[in-house]
């Protein structure tokens, strides 16, 4: 039920964090990984962990915010492993700084990489997918999809857009086969969360004793759900967003 044996994905930020902690998840369940990322160095140790655990995964470097680099990527994915069954929407930026202080350039870099991309890789795959009837699409909201956050605008308004993105797509492409859902993480521990738990120490602490759970949370926690969601245990759920956050949100 939750074999993804031969299935390919692909995973955006697949090369570090919540996206690199998917795509292992993915691999241990047999399928194999296109990892799509800007980063080479990144991207190249990524892929090695995998082929070294004895999966099968490969590369892509691409800039998710362009439409063409987005189309020559998913061309470059298909030649080498063939039509994609499984997209996970991942890659993901911020800026911390409050409303008034975000300039244009700031906010259309969030959005493009944050919300735009997402429908740059979900439209273009979707046409794969609705030729096979067949599809799963995760889109990686956050927290910040549910809550308001001063510190973080433009990345709260970014991923509030991902959750209603998903459910649009989950009821225009339902007749076609294909689930479209989203999982909304906590407080994870990643290269993006790094510099505020280094910077703002009272505060992560205080963040921390919010968490029922007891303790923030590892890019391998996310790997269950989104393994869930890819395979054929999740057929018939779609438009749905599940929080992956230690029940942070409900508190």
């Amino acid at each position: 039920m939750f074999d993804l044996k031969d299935k390919v994905s692909l995973i955006t930020g697949g090369n570090g964090g919540i996206g690199e902690g998917i795509a292992n998840g993915f691999a241990d369940f047999g399928s194999r990984v296109a990892i799509v990322g800007r980063d080479e160095a990144k991207c190249k140790k990524a892929q090695e962990k995998i082929i070294n655990n004895g999966g099968e995964a490969k590369y892509f470097l691409c800039d998710v915010a362009s439409y063409e680099s987005v189309k020559d990527c998913i061309s470059e994915v298909n030649n080498e492993f063939g039509s994609i069954d499984i997209l996970v929407n991942n890659a993901g930026t911020t800026i911390r700084k409050a409303p008034h202080d975000l300039s244009p350039a700031d906010w259309k870099a969030v959005m493009d990489t944050n919300l735009t991309s997402v429908h740059y890789f979900s439209s273009i795959v979707f046409n794969q997918m609705k030729k096979k009837k067949s599809g799963k699409i995760i889109n990686i909201g956050s927290m910040f999809s549910i809550f308001g956050a001063a510190h973080v605008p433009v990345y709260a308004a970014s991923k509030g857009g991902v959750v209603q993105y998903t459910k649009s797509c989950a009821i225009a492409w339902a007749e076609f086969n294909i689930q479209v859902n989203s999982i909304l993480p906590g407080y994870i521990t990643t290269n993006l969360t790094d510099g505020f738990r280094k910077n703002f120490p009272e505060d992560a602490e205080l963040v921390t004793s919010r968490i029922p759970a007891g303790r923030w949370g590892v890019p391998s926690d996310l790997a269950g759900t989104a393994i869930f969601l890819a395979s054929s245990a999740s057929d018939y759920v779609t438009g749905t967003s599940i929080p992956v956050d230690g029940a942070y949100s409900i508190r």
